[in-house]
């Protein structure tokens, strides 16, 4: 698989594009029915899928890779967000995953922004999905993904998987006729063929608990100091005076 991902302006303005993004749009309302109210960036080409999902008064902010060929909104460098720390209700990552060149700093990035109780929306291709068969649309180049190796990425940066999902069971066939039967054959593919989504959705939130270590065992410092000085230290809270120069005062290991 080509590991560059273009034409992304001309596939969603297209009949095609368009059925994808309401189709996706549709999973991501589903899973975030209050994204209205929330502060929520589209991280990738993420635009088509944020119009899509319920509208409201929270604020809205769209974010290319500098990496992508077809940029929408400000352009970034994945490894470094313009975003001061704990900023952001929640991220939609799209078109983005599959073709960034480095996916666990631009993760460890998300982490960063999102707040405490942030969410992030990963949606990639599927490995097992027609949609990544069909290099005419954008899910059908980059890297695709597997349910276990998404899951997996986004642990290992700190994110718990809250949820999976999936959209595009629909065959990505250009014709009008085909579109014509998107629902139905959305429907029944959600119903029947859960494992072949086109494209994968995933929720994730963060685990501020991940970098800490589990069953640690504490370390004991050996530290010699005279045995007077201890005695008198441990009594009376106390720093005895020091002894005269050139005498020897017995020692002893505090643990």
């Amino acid at each position: 698989m080509n590991a560059e991902v273009h034409g992304l302006r001309e596939f969603h303005l297209s009949p095609l594009g368009r059925l994808a993004a309401r189709l996706v749009g549709q999973r991501l309302a589903a899973l975030w029915p209050d994204a209205g109210r929330r502060e929520v960036a589209g991280l990738g080409f993420a635009a088509p899928f944020l119009h899509a999902m319920p509208p409201g008064p929270g604020r809205r902010i769209l974010l290319t890779p500098s990496t992508l060929a077809d940029r929408l909104g400000a352009v970034v460098a994945e490894t470094a967000l313009p975003l001061p720390d704990r900023c952001l209700d929640g991220i939609v990552l799209a078109h983005a995953l599959e073709a960034c060149p480095a996916p666990r700093h631009l993760l460890r990035e998300c982490w960063r922004v999102l707040r405490d109780d942030g969410r992030l929306l990963v949606v990639a291709p599927n490995r097992l999905g027609p949609w990544a068969l069909f290099e005419h649309t954008p899910f059908g180049q980059g890297r695709p993904f597997s349910h276990g190796q998404v899951s997996r990425l986004l642990e290992a940066q700190m994110f718990r998987v809250e949820r999976r999902d999936g959209a595009l069971f629909h065959p990505p066939f250009p014709w009008p006729w085909a579109l014509r039967g998107a629902s139905l054959s959305e429907a029944m593919g959600r119903r029947c063929l859960s494992r072949f989504a086109g494209v994968l959705v995933l929720e994730a939130e963060k685990d501020l608990f991940a970098a800490m270590p589990a069953g640690a065992v504490s370390l004991r410092r050996r530290v010699v100091m005279p045995m007077r000085a201890a005695v008198r230290s441990v009594a009376a809270g106390k720093r005895s005076p020091a002894p005269p120069a050139g005498a020897v005062a017995p020692r002893v290991l505090l643990r």
